[in-house]
């Protein structure tokens, strides 16, 4: 009897859609015992089919679905071009990497501004690439960079330097979905000929009046890790308006490979899929014909996903709207239960003209309270709630990066803000996962808390 795959295939995707909906109608959650997890994948039984049928269709290496996914997922960050990287870390590292190389590449030691506070993928890409970090403390209103603090560093900076010594760029990431003041940002860009690199890992969604964020950029980045806005697993994706660098991404990504057939279904032909896949590709041996696949125009990375991932981020795409009305509706739902703690608590608020598509929900404790943010943390996490540092807090006290201490602009206190923020902010979840019965319980046990704390100064 001959084997008929396509049937099969058939029958091996109903079964995994009928698991899969049995499964999530069987989820139960107990209040006090059950974990309310501040983020996590919002998956049906459609991203399972769609990533069993990539390993039906036996296609492992980024392919047609791939491809399909970076054109369509670049208009999410408002941008032409766009490719997908193996996570949102590696993405940063090749928005970077694109000014390595080239005619206009900026020489070692060239400096890329960014805020002290943060996670450290936005900052490690700027040391490992050869670049000096340049920290500008933040502002505790929104916990984004203080654009005062920057402009006056520009100012110092083009009066106490030469021009060669003159930052070459700014990179940073806005703070849990939300800008900053992004008309006055890109003021400064454009008057002190800086290069905006965007992070857009927390803030995919979000506008700065009616414009999206990603398309502020030269280059932008955003990541699909469990905890954001919509997920593949791990995964993230590089975008421009571009060409130049959108070529140099793909080239840095792919090896440093200067074909660009790899994935489509035509790169296995003699031909390949750019019709001229064995040619004269050498400069120095312009009489040798060589395979294309295998030139390589820069030093490159292997950063690319693999097919299961895109797949299953096309399906999480078609969701974004649901998934941003959702995180607006939690973070509208948290601000109301802290409220009339606001003597205790510092609500991190949209920025003016911003339509937010938050991350998380973001606090400060105030100062002179009668707790702390560890006594906070540990009642949540207790009472299975979930928690969240803000990421690094000031990334110069870290082990990792304490070493840059030791030039002068770079002491700790120079950054109080930053400080403020290790020391006492921290969020909750606005995702999707968590439901209505279990924002309850978040008001629940806050107001246990402070009943209690009230009781105990009495």
């Amino acid at each position: 009897m001959r084997f008929d795959n396509k049937k099969e295939q058939e029958k091996v995707l109903k079964m995994v859609e009928n698991y899969f909906i049995k499964k999530n109608k069987s989820k139960q959650w107990k209040k006090g015992k059950d974990w309310i997890h501040y983020s996590g994948s919002c998956f049906s039984e459609k991203e399972y089919i769609a990533a069993v049928q990539t390993l039906l269709d036996e296609w492992l290496i980024l392919g047609e679905k791939g491809r399909k996914f970076e054109s369509e997922f670049a208009k999410e960050l408002g941008c032409k071009y766009g490719i997908m990287t193996n996570s949102g870390s590696s993405a940063n590292l090749l928005m970077l990497a694109a000014y390595t190389f080239g005619e206009k590449r900026w020489p070692k030691g060239s400096k890329v501004i960014t805020p002290v506070s943060g996670f450290a993928t936005t900052i490690a890409p700027i040391i490992q690439l050869g670049f000096e970090p340049i920290f500008i403390d933040v502002e505790l209103d929104t916990m984004n960079i203080d654009l005062d603090k920057l402009e006056n560093y520009l100012i110092f900076e083009r009066k106490s330097l030469p021009s060669h010594n003159w930052s070459k760029a700014i990179m940073l990431a806005h703070v849990l979905g939300n800008p900053p003041d992004m008309k006055r940002l890109m003021s400064l860009v454009e008057q002190y000929d800086l290069v905006f690199l965007e992070d857009c890992c927390d803030a995919l969604g979000t506008t700065y009046k009616n414009k999206k964020l990603g398309s502020f950029g030269k280059v932008s980045t955003c990541s699909f890790f469990p905890a954001h806005h919509m997920t593949c697993g791990e995964g993230g994706f590089v975008a421009t308006n571009d060409k130049n660098i959108y070529d140099k991404l793909r080239s840095l990504r792919d090896w440093g490979r200067g074909c660009s057939c790899a994935g489509k279904a035509e790169s296995v032909s003699t031909k390949g899929a750019c019709g001229k896949r064995f040619d004269n590709w050498l400069p120095e041996m312009k009489d040798l014909v060589v395979d294309h696949k295998y030139i390589f125009n820069n030093i490159g990375f292997n950063l690319k996903p693999i097919e299961m991932q895109a797949a299953i981020a096309a399906v999480q795409l078609n969701k974004l709207p649901e998934f941003h009305l959702k995180r607006k509706n939690r973070y509208k739902i948290l601000k109301k239960i802290f409220e009339p703690y606001n003597t205790y608590f510092k609500v991190i608020e949209a920025t003016e003209n911003a339509d937010v598509s938050w991350f998380a929900f973001a606090v400060i404790i105030k100062n002179n309270t009668q707790f702390d943010r560890a006594e906070f943390i540990d009642y949540f996490e207790k009472s299975k709630i979930q928690t969240r540092s803000y990421f690094a807090g000031n990334i110069l006290h870290q082990p990792g990066y304490n070493y840059l201490t030791k030039k002068s602009r770079n002491k700790v206190k120079n950054y109080p803000n930053a400080n403020k923020i290790l020391r006492d902010a921290f969020f909750l979840g606005v995702s999707p996962v968590i439901t209505s019965e279990q924002l309850d319980y978040i008001r629940e046990v806050l107001d246990k808390f402070m009943t209690e704390i009230g009781e105990k100064n009495v």
